[in-house]
């Protein structure tokens, strides 16, 4: 007898294959828990160090991604130790490391299962080459998309798909998970996970991505290797030879790591891809994370969202093009904050470890699950020059008053996707309140700047509980 999700992965294809990314998840079937298969890795027992809390760790099927390759993760369900705080109503899907071996939450999410009986369920999943069968679950899924075409076959496929059975893994212990509220959140592949999610899963109401795209391709612009274009070589080799020896070792490591889920132009030439299907692929297989292709459908449901970017990330490389399209859209965008990675590979402003995004979600999560305070307006931002100098004004249309205001810039930036693009320099200061909700800085410009990016950044407070918001990122040319 065929699995029902083998079922679904071979229905799917000619409708995922026209590119209805909606097609691609069954919600009935994920959120069967009959077919989760669960492994009861430790039974509910009291955290050793922390009395507030129980937890439970089990081993759940995620899919049988193709015919005869199951996808299992590890899942760490964690409730309050009280009684009556159960069942949890208010449940926070977030992140654990891949090995079977309990996890406890630390930071906002510890502290809103201790003080306010959130619960919190932690899902196992990383690159698809570290996850099980490790070294080779990667290799079956390009070979599955080399035959099929198919963007189930695809990393944001099966992250999304691990959070929300993680969730039903939650709900299939009805006595301590009736969710009401449901928050997703985590940072670059757990970021697009949680993108996915929140679009495809109305069981999720709230999610906050940390570094992940709401627009445009993460990491490169094209996911076939050999059709990326020439001058993203160029500027890496030349930036390669300017740095440390150890630099240059971390950032190559991180390379290969980053292209071996992905499949080359000869492989596909082989196997008889069109040049439409090479062109189109890369625009398929994210589609189902970016949610800029689906604003309408998960605002019409009521799905909150907040995002969290840097101005140097390559995972997020279009928010330009996002302020143009988008200028209301809810975000943080770090300056000069990177994605990180390798601690060699001389990042120094991770955007998921900054202050600001760290209390962000805890203030998403106040917000949402208790109203304590409302999420912040997007402001808007403009800026004219004035001889050498640049005066830049940001208007908040509905009466905000935000205790921090700063302005930040760049001069001269590198394109998107390159190595030098991560490394560029910002410069902020202080802006000053000019009236009418506006506040206004002040930019002198150098001889030498041919274009100029620039972002303002404010904290929100309010029933004394900050958030940190940003304007759109802008840029201008010069000369």
């Amino acid at each position: 007898m065929i699995p029902r999700l083998i079922l679904l992965s071979l229905c799917v294809t000619q409708l995922a294959f026209a590119g209805r990314a909606d097609a691609l998840f069954d919600l009935k079937e994920i959120r069967d828990a009959g077919n989760l298969e669960t492994r009861v890795i430790e039974d509910w027992r009291p955290h050793p160090n922390i009395p507030e809390i129980q937890q439970k760790l089990v081993e759940i099927t995620v899919a049988e991604w193709w015919p005869g390759q199951k996808v299992r993760v590890p899942v760490t369900l964690n409730a309050p130790a009280d009684p009556a705080q159960l069942p949890c109503r208010n449940v926070v899907v977030a992140n654990m490391p891949l090995g079977l071996r309990v996890s406890t939450p630390s930071g906002p999410a510890l502290q809103l299962l201790r003080e306010n009986g959130v619960g919190v369920v932690q899902v196992g999943m990383g690159t698809i080459d570290a996850m099980v069968p490790e070294g080779q679950l990667h290799l079956g899924m390009k070979e599955q998309l080399l035959q099929t075409k198919n963007p189930r076959f695809s990393t944001a496929w099966i992250w999304g798909m691990s959070q929300m059975r993680g969730l039903t893994a939650a709900e299939s212990e009805s006595e301590y998970f009736k969710p009401e509220k449901v928050i997703s959140t985590g940072g670059s592949k757990r970021g697009i996970a949680t993108s996915v999610a929140g679009i495809h899963d109305d069981r999720f109401t709230g999610i906050m991505p940390v570094v992940a795209p709401p627009l445009g391709n993460p990491s490169m612009p094209v996911d076939i290797l050999g059709t990326e274009p020439a001058w993203i070589e160029g500027q890496d080799r030349r930036f390669l030879e300017t740095v440390d020896p150890g630099i240059r070792r971390s950032l190559g490591l991180r390379k290969l790591r980053r292209v071996s889920t992905r499949l080359t132009l000869e492989e596909v030439r082989a196997e008889g891809w069109s040049e439409k299907d090479i062109m189109s692929i890369s625009g398929r297989l994210w589609n189902t994370s970016r949610i800029t292709r689906h604003l309408d459908a998960v605002r019409d449901r009521g799905l909150e969202f907040f995002y969290n970017a840097g101005t140097n990330d390559s995972v997020t490389p279009a928010l330009l093009e996002l302020g143009r399209k988008y200028p209301e859209f809810p975000i943080y965008i770090v300056p000069g904050g990177q994605h990180g990675g390798p601690g060699d590979a001389g990042y120094t402003r991770r955007v998921t470890v900054q202050p600001g995004v760290v209390q962000n979600f805890d203030s998403f999560c106040r917000h949402h699950f208790f109203g304590e305070r409302s999420l912040p307006e997007t402001p808007e931002i403009k800026a004219v020059k004035i001889g050498e100098r640049i005066v830049v004004t940001t208007h908040f249309q509905n009466g905000a008053r935000p205790e921090q205001n700063e302005l930040s810039w760049s001069f001269n930036r590198h394109q998107p996707y390159s190595l030098p693009f991560e490394y560029d320099r910002w410069q902020s200061v202080e802006m000053l309140h000019s009236g009418n909700n506006r506040w206004q800085a002040e930019i002198p410009l150098p001889d030498n700047a041919m274009s100029i990016q620039f972002v303002s950044t404010h904290v929100d407070r309010e029933n004394d509980i900050p958030f940190s918001i940003s304007s759109p990122l802008k840029e201008m040319q010069l000369r």
